[in-house]
């Protein structure tokens, strides 16, 4: 198995209204690979954004199809991860790394 950089076990934020809500609960949703894992998704979060993480909850968005146009069309399925992090504490999205 090859070793994976830290920052590629995050692939991006997810900036919704439902994730924006989240936030204020001190949760952050983030894009992730599809082969990654709470352990290593915890230590590599902790280390990028020097906060806290208490719980990680992993989510599997399935394939699907989208009619548009009439056509019918495969919409690519991904992982997404919703960090908990410690009271108190805070990731800001919008300096980046």
């Amino acid at each position: 198995m090859t070793n994976i950089h830290i920052y590629d076990k995050i692939l991006s934020p997810v900036l919704t209204e439902k994730s924006t809500n989240l936030s204020e609960q001190g949760k952050i949703v983030f894009k992730v690979p599809k082969r990654s894992n709470k352990k290593s998704l915890k230590k590599s979060i902790e280390k990028i954004f020097k906060v806290n993480v208490t719980k990680i909850n992993i989510i599997n968005k399935k394939n699907r199809q989208k009619l548009t146009r009439g056509r019918k069309i495969k919409v690519q399925g991904y992982k997404k991860a919703i960090v908990t992090l410690k009271k108190g504490q805070s990731i800001d999205l919008t300096t980046g790394i």
